[in-house]
């Protein structure tokens, strides 16, 4: 009995862990990896409690390090479902922990990259979209009539979804990977809800490049000739994929992230002055 209390009173401190180090996933945000130092600061607990605060081996020191790097990668994603991520890759680390040569340590990497889309895609229309909209309607309206509570209003609306989604989904993500995530990777289910996550993020993606770049040219010849009407009917939004795929490439080729700005801002503006782009 003693030892089950231990172990519920362990779980609520890590779900609270989770909690908390999840409102403070855009602490440090950057350009170049965005939310990935909030992130390493929320999953930091799990790894010092599972190789030790001061590791006692070379091993354990070496593995605790290769642990710290793996979530300094690119991470982005609504922040009140990111608990949902913690918890999920906390259990996979503490799998790999246990099950070394069994448990392939890529696989965390990727579960967290193939979810970032899909979560982004579902939360910001959920929070940003429709909750927000609500809770701010409502106050803006009572406070045009003066009355005090509109503000008041619009902030308990707004943070109470986002405290039940965040604390219990970091509970769920962390109990579902403890109960599955072993069963999920040796039957192979994992790699088809990664492939799965994968085509929705891309979607998910693609809907952002046709609807928030938007790169058009006022190029015309003649009286009849419309460039862009012309790129519009062969392929719309080409110039917003050309131009994402253009950063894409300067990424993948390891350009700093300075440069691509320094681009992007003087390049955008010499080519509107020259009449190339709108």
């Amino acid at each position: 009995m003693t030892e089950q209390k231990h172990t519920d009173k362990r779980l609520r401190h890590k779900f609270w862990q989770f909690f908390w180090r999840s409102w403070a996933i855009q602490t440090s945000w950057n350009y170049e990896s965005q939310m990935n130092m909030g992130f390493m600061y929320g999953m930091a607990p799990t790894i010092d409690e599972i190789y030790g605060e001061k590791p006692d081996t070379p091993e354990k020191l070496q593995k605790k390090k290769e642990a710290y790097h793996r979530h300094m990668a690119f991470f982005n994603c609504t922040p009140q479902l990111t608990s949902f991520v913690l918890g999920l890759s906390s259990a996979m680390e503490e799998e790999y922990a246990a099950n070394p040569d069994t448990f392939d340590p890529d696989s965390i990497n990727g579960v967290k990259t193939s979810l970032m889309g899909p979560l982004s895609g579902i939360g910001d229309s959920f929070f940003q979209g429709t909750v927000k909209i609500i809770a701010f309607g409502l106050g803006i309206n009572m406070a045009q009539q003066g009355n005090i509570f509109g503000p008041i209003l619009a902030m308990i609306i707004s943070i109470i979804p986002s405290v039940i989604v965040t604390y219990w989904g970091g509970k769920w993500g962390y109990l579902q990977g403890k109960k599955n995530i072993q069963r999920l990777i040796s039957n192979g289910t994992i790699n088809r809800i990664m492939s799965l996550m994968n085509v929705i993020g891309l979607m998910v993606i693609g809907a952002m490049v046709a609807t928030m770049i938007g790169i058009t040219t006022p190029i015309k010849f003649g009286k009849t000739f419309v460039l862009q009407k012309t790129l519009d009917s062969i392929f719309p939004q080409m110039l917003s994929l050309a131009f994402t795929l253009g950063m894409f490439y300067l990424i993948k080729k390891k350009v700093n992230t300075a440069w691509i700005m320094v681009i992007c801002i003087f390049g955008g503006i010499l080519l509107s002055v020259l009449g190339i782009f709108n």
